[in-house]
């Protein structure tokens, strides 16, 4: 390989490879928002809920964490968005994107991983906390809302992370669809300059970026947040 070449044919590609960065990034805060609105609730019902419920959201659970990616995007996109889009009430909401059909896919995904970071987090808390809040007259539901949640999303902060970090790899996969991100526009410069390898690990550098500022970015809210004095399983 003349690495000449293949140093000019990446600096030139460079700029239109950033180019994908907007639509991977909106991947993944698409996604993460989706999984976090989802996984939020999602794991409230999972430790407090009945029974019924709680077995509805394993199921859920297991049903995105056991089917792939790429076989999700496929169902969604060429199956249930196609044909959704195609009925009087779901026309022209876009459903038919392959943008939207790659944020719903991560997003669902995201909140079933989330449901049991934020579950994780919730049962590292001291069981004492739910009964003094029942005792000071406070529901259920309030007590969770304004005495656990607080507490358990900060505590969820480093596992979160991780989940923006293996988020960001999944996004790659959208080019399958026709998301023209990083991926998509990696392979199509490497098709034309026949320089994949150097295109490959171009694509490579800005994915470890994102990942970098991203991972960079969350540990700083993690400290900004951090309770002083309070580890994760709840001890003072």
């Amino acid at each position: 390989m003349d690495f000449t070449v293949a140093y000019n044919a990446a600096h030139e590609a460079l700029p239109y490879m950033l180019g994908g960065v907007v639509w991977t990034v909106g991947l993944i805060v698409g996604a993460m928002l989706l999984g976090l609105l989802l996984g939020v609730p999602l794991a409230v019902l999972h430790v407090y809920g009945p029974w019924p419920v709680r077995r509805a959201v394993s199921v859920y659970v297991w049903l995105f964490r056991g089917i792939p990616i790429l076989v999700q995007m496929y169902i969604f996109y060429f199956g249930l968005l196609s044909w959704l889009s195609g009925m009087p009430l779901f026309s022209g909401l876009g459903l038919d994107s392959p943008f939207v059909a790659a944020v719903l896919v991560l997003g669902l995904t995201s909140s079933a991983y989330q449901s049991q970071i934020f579950r994780g987090a919730i049962q590292s808390l001291p069981a004492g906390q739910l009964k003094a809040a029942r005792a000071l007259g406070m529901t259920d539901p309030q007590a969770i809302r304004a005495v656990i949640l607080p507490q358990a999303l900060r505590l969820a902060i480093p596992a979160w992370s991780n989940e923006y970090s293996i988020l960001l790899k999944d996004s790659a996969l959208a080019f399958t669809i026709g998301v023209v991100e990083i991926m998509a526009r990696m392979r199509a410069i490497a098709s034309t300059t026949h320089e994949p390898v150097s295109m490959t690990f171009l694509a490579g550098i800005i994915f470890f970026a994102l990942t970098w500022v991203g991972v960079k970015a969350l540990s700083l809210l993690e400290n900004r947040v951090r309770i002083a004095g309070y580890t994760r399983q709840g001890a003072a």
